[in-house]
């Protein structure tokens, strides 16, 4: 992490896990452990759970993010939540093209890129997810496949709009199999990311960029990952359900 250059963030992605009332007593149990975190600290939560995520989270400094939105204001789009809906409520941050909406739901870069430009348009912070497969990393185009992403997933994002959209890179080997990228492996794609969007925009643009970790990063190999000069926090799974785990990982990244 460089802190001079840019903003620390943990968020954790609780995917599909957690019904209201649970939800409501995970965020209790979390809001007093992370009360003094020197980085942002973020929930991203099912839809059914955002209410009282918000209503939780009130006056702390914990905020609340969604776990996909659509493109379009309005519309025929059945089981898909708007941009204007999410921003009414109070939602600050939305994840976008993680592995698994790309795996199981059909995302690609071209919706990917509509949603983070519709995100951007309603004042929300998109946190936008790019990563190989194992497949891919073994074939060693890594680098390949993750310009290709970042290129088509922020196309037409201006540099102003860049300001507000954070990089998750998740190995997609690595997302829920407890396998994780060695620290060196992280940084190495990481500082691969930023070096993809200073060509596109500017070094200055890039250095501001916040680029996350999320590939099975937990409390026992947080410090060593948020050692690294290019990684700037984690996108959190299985470890964010846990408020014991996820202040570790917090306490990490306000070193």
């Amino acid at each position: 992490m460089d802190k001079t250059k840019r903003k620390a963030i943990i968020a954790g992605n609780w995917k599909m896990n957690k019904t209201p009332k649970e939800a409501k007593e995970l965020l209790n149990a979390i809001t007093p452990l992370v009360k003094d975190a020197d980085c942002e600290v973020i929930a991203c939560v099912p839809y059914v759970d955002l209410s009282v995520a918000l209503e939780a989270t009130e006056g702390t400094n914990v905020k609340i993010g969604a776990e996909n939105c659509h493109w379009a204001e309005s519309g025929a789009f059945t089981g898909e939540i708007s941009t204007g809906m999410l921003k009414e409520m109070g939602v600050e941050y939305v994840v976008l093209g993680h592995s698994e909406r790309r795996q199981y739901f059909g995302e690609t870069d071209e919706t990917v890129n509509k949603r983070t430009k519709a995100a951007l348009a309603a004042g929300l912070k998109p946190i936008v997810c790019v990563g190989e497969l194992l497949w891919e990393r073994e074939c060693d185009i890594t680098e390949e496949v993750i310009a290709r992403q970042i290129k088509l997933d922020l196309w037409s994002v201006t540099e102003e709009e860049l300001k507000n959209v954070v990089i998750a890179y998740e190995p997609v080997w690595a997302i829920g199999t407890g396998k994780t990228a060695t620290a060196e492996q992280a940084e190495e794609v990481c500082a691969f990311i930023r070096a993809t969007v200073a060509k596109l925009y500017n070094q200055e643009a890039a250095d501001a960029l916040t680029i996350q970790y999320g590939g099975s990063m937990n409390d026992g190999n947080a410090d060593e990952l948020l050692s690294k000069t290019n990684v700037d926090g984690g996108l959190i799974g299985g470890a964010s359900l846990v408020a014991e785990k996820f202040a570790a990982i917090v306490k990490a990244a306000s070193k």
